[in-house]
């Protein structure tokens, strides 16, 4: 059935187009991606990531950004060009600024970039609640845990290496966690209003799902959208404050259509000469920040 109200329906349309750009020819997705080219040289391509659509292959899966490289590359140059690269990934709900390499060379150089930390990303998501204080650095390492509930799942969670002692409120040193891997993230508020904020994230280290796990579980603020990371023991969707819905003009019971607010907005590569690559977000992201009063007229 389709919702009448137009918000709802909205976002049942666009769960429906990530689905649909999961299904549809290859070549399809590949022209998708190469309408959201934002920058080329002789060695890199940049794409704006579309929504829903997973970087890699995998069961279940039958489009993924990967498969379309080749043809991708072809609409860009000729029928003679050489597959691109991947050089780095992002979530499979995750938009924004992608990089491609033309060349197996240039991939690897980039990809040194990204490991040896030298590449500036920028992240814009919208959350649940502002962090306090506004401005800070989230600094706790990040592990993957598997979670004991009737349905049994795998999650990343904090590792702390300190703790408050119960007794006297003192701060006591844990031992580390063998399998945690350390994180960071710098995160700025720029807007808040209708119990949600517009965050500015910088993550230093690049841990799998890290920006959704410091700002969930190191500073309370939930990404809107996120499901997987609002509740710890079970697989349900993210309960959302009244005025909240009533900005978004949504059920709670249809708040599991909501799509997850992360996008990687902005990225500096030191390939030579600094490239800034900027990404502006997506549609629904843009409807969401104005829906929610979220100025980001300074920015």
């Amino acid at each position: 059935q389709i919702p009448k109200d137009p918000a709802q329906r909205r976002i049942r349309e666009l769960a429906s187009l990530s689905k649909r750009l999961q299904q549809v020819h290859p070549n399809v997705l590949a022209k998708v991606l190469k309408q959201g080219t934002v920058y080329q040289n002789e060695e890199i391509v940049v794409i704006n990531k579309p929504y829903g659509i997973p970087v890699h292959g995998g069961p279940g899966i039958k489009n993924c950004i990967a498969d379309v490289l080749p043809i991708l590359a072809k609409m860009l140059e000729n029928m003679k060009a050489e597959p691109l690269h991947l050089c780095h990934r992002l979530d499979k709900e995750t938009t924004g600024v992608m990089v491609l390499a033309r060349s197996k060379e240039a991939a690897e150089k980039i990809r040194l970039l990204f490991k040896t930390r030298q590449v500036e990303k920028i992240y814009w998501a919208i959350s649940l609640g502002d962090p306090d204080p506004a401005e800070g650095i989230v600094e706790i390492p990040i592990v993957e845990k598997e979670v004991q509930s009737h349905q049994s799942h795998y999650k990343m969670t904090l590792a702390p290496n300190y703790r408050l002692s119960p007794e006297d409120g003192k701060v006591v040193k844990i031992r580390k966690n063998r399998n945690a891997e350390s994180a960071v993230t710098r995160y700025r508020l720029l807007a808040s209003s209708s119990a949600c904020s517009l965050l500015e994230l910088q993550p230093i280290t690049g841990v799998k799902h890290q920006i959704r796990v410091h700002l969930a579980y190191g500073l309370g603020c939930p990404i809107l959208g996120d499901h997987k990371y609002s509740h710890w023991s079970k697989l349900a969707p993210q309960k959302l404050p009244e005025v909240t819905l009533k900005r978004l003009k949504l059920e709670q019971s249809k708040a599991r259509h909501l799509p997850l607010h992360l996008h990687a907005h902005r990225l500096s590569l030191p390939l030579g000469k600094q490239i800034d690559l900027v990404c502006k977000p997506p549609l629904f992201f843009l409807k969401t920040l104005k829906k929610l009063e979220l100025d980001i007229a300074k920015e």
